[in-house]
């Protein structure tokens, strides 16, 4: 069973720390391992203290391994917190790919009903984009997707519905630069994402991020096939057209570009809508792991229980997807040692470092994270935060490396260099190629990502209760009648459902249209 009716947890046998799991009054005792110890302040939940005197200058442990260092002596019974710990992490280079772990045991049988794309690709959704190569011609596309409300979409049941993917970018930007480079990628994966079922590109006309240049860097041309836009194979599972291509300055401005981008996709909707799902084998999942809103359980409940599930997709020949390198800071050891080669967690470790260079450039740590909300969670230091993150990995080894929104072809689990910024990370993660995202939050985010369904996990029962239209599975479960492995597979079977097309909370509330947001890196010009 769970942690049953305990009130608190030490994670691992080194750890000097407990954490909290109900909160505590400053007097009260409790009972550790046969010994008192006298809470010599209050505790919120999730928050820790200090099992053992801990001197100035001395190791926090957590998750066995250090998460910072005192600023002060510490007393037995005292809050472990930003006010007596800060963090101090020197990345580990050793043992690299010395743990990789054996192949997990295969699951067969477990399957999903998806969209069957040409090239063997599986969408679990099936919408409409209308995509904006440049800001200028946001409001355009936003319009155009505007136009197809719940209402002229009632006769096409089968479409999920037509989405803008607009942002703030594609000009002030050097031509072919690594903002130029980063933004086609994010682009011309969700053309060619297996939830996207057809597209439309707008743009102004005389922005850096040509259209052209979207359409030939992308490859996006050998998704044509001449003639009108429909459907040019028998499974009538994807649009394979001539790419309608609208810029508003060729087409005679704003007004006229809305109409004719209206046209266009009432072409597309009879054969999108004529698309229908078929029984596939769970191989063909690709899953997005995302933690957010964090706090002191989610290292404990969500994340853990989401590992298992993340190891369940692998089993059955799929792909999981860990990102936030910015929060994989200070756990990295766990990645590069399970590596399946040495290159593999060197590519790892060379992100890292480009990440502490990139933050000095601006004159910021990436150890200044966590979150105002995190360390109300109980959160302290980034190493505290990562170590708890990392455990949505699951158990497997990591396979690959990817730079942003780079297409994921490798199965099993890899990662994704990414900003640890929700909508940022998940965009790059559902660029590449991600079908599922689940989301795990203890201060209780709130997200939705078109056009892939976001599964949003609470790590406490307090906030499943309180956000319930929100909150899709509750793993504070964990903490009175169920196991991590239970958790888990409770996950698994929810992300199964969804990908048939159970929909999330989000997808029932109507929001994830905002949350595309391409990674910006490098200078605005």
């Amino acid at each position: 069973m769970g942690l049953g009716t305990k009130s608190w947890i030490r994670l691992h046998p080194l750890d000097n720390c407990i954490v909290a799991l109900k909160p505590w009054l400053r007097g009260q005792t409790l009972d550790v391992h046969g010994q008192s110890l006298q809470f010599q302040s209050d505790i919120p939940a999730g928050h820790k203290i200090a099992l053992d005197a801990i001197a100035s200058g001395q190791s926090v442990i957590k998750y066995g391994w250090p998460i910072g260092i005192a600023t002060q002596s510490i007393a037995r019974g005292e809050h472990i917190h930003a006010h007596n710990l800060k963090c101090e992490h020197k990345v580990d280079f050793s043992g690299l790919a010395s743990e990789t772990p054996s192949p997990l045991q295969p699951i067969e049988g477990r399957t999903f009903d998806g969209y069957v794309r040409p090239g063997g690709k599986v969408g679990t959704r099936n919408y409409i984009a209308v995509i904006s190569t440049v800001n200028c011609s946001a409001a355009v596309s936003r319009y155009i997707a505007n136009h197809f409300t719940q209402d002229v979409l009632a006769e096409y049941p089968n479409v999920d519905g037509v989405v803008a993917f607009t942002h703030d970018s594609g000009c002030g930007m050097a031509y072919e630069g690594i903002k130029h480079q980063t933004l086609s990628r994010v682009l011309g994966g969700i053309a060619r994402h297996p939830n996207i079922a057809a597209f439309v590109l707008i743009g102004l006309g005389c922005e850096q991020n040509t259209l052209g240049h979207l359409l030939k860097s992308q490859n996006l041309v050998s998704l044509t096939h001449g003639g009108v836009p429909v459907a040019a194979n028998q499974s009538k599972t994807h649009v394979s057209h001539d790419v309608p291509v609208l810029s508003i300055q060729d087409v005679g401005g704003t007004k006229a570009t809305v109409k004719r981008g209206v046209e266009l996709v009432k072409e597309i909707l009879p054969t999108v809508n004529a698309m229908h799902r078929t029984r596939v084998s769970a191989e063909h999942l690709v899953l997005a792991t995302k933690c957010g809103g964090s706090d002191g359980y989610s290292g404990i409940t969500a994340n853990p229980a989401l590992g298992v599930a993340a190891d369940r997709v692998i089993a059955c020949g799929g792909t999981a997807i860990l990102s936030e390198t910015t929060e994989l800071y200070g756990a990295e050891q766990l990645f590069t040692r399970r590596a399946q080669s040495v290159s593999i967690a060197e590519k790892l470790l060379e992100r890292i470092e480009w990440w502490k260079n990139y933050a000095a450039g601006y004159g910021e740590e990436i150890d200044n994270n966590p979150s105002i909300g995190n360390k109300a969670g109980g959160l302290t230091t980034i190493v505290e935060k990562s170590l708890g993150a990392a455990s949505k990995g699951g158990s497997s080894a990591l396979q690959a490396v990817y730079h942003y929104a780079e297409p994921v072809k490798t199965k099993g689990l890899v990662i994704m260099d990414a900003p640890g910024f929700d909508p940022a990370c998940v965009t790059g993660m559902v660029s590449g190629g991600a079908n599922v995202v689940v989301f795990t939050t203890g201060r209780g985010s709130c997200f939705g990502c078109k056009p892939v369904p976001s599964i949003k996990v609470a790590t406490n029962t307090e906030l499943f209760d309180r956000m319930q239209d929100d909150m899709d599975l509750n793993a504070g479960t964990v903490l009175t009648n169920e196991t991590i492995e239970q958790a888990g597979e409770r996950m698994f079977d929810a992300i199964l459902a969804t990908a048939s097309g159970q929909k999330t909370k989000s997808e029932l509330l109507g929001y994830g249209d905002d949350e595309f947001v391409p990674w910006s890196i490098g200078p605005t010009l």
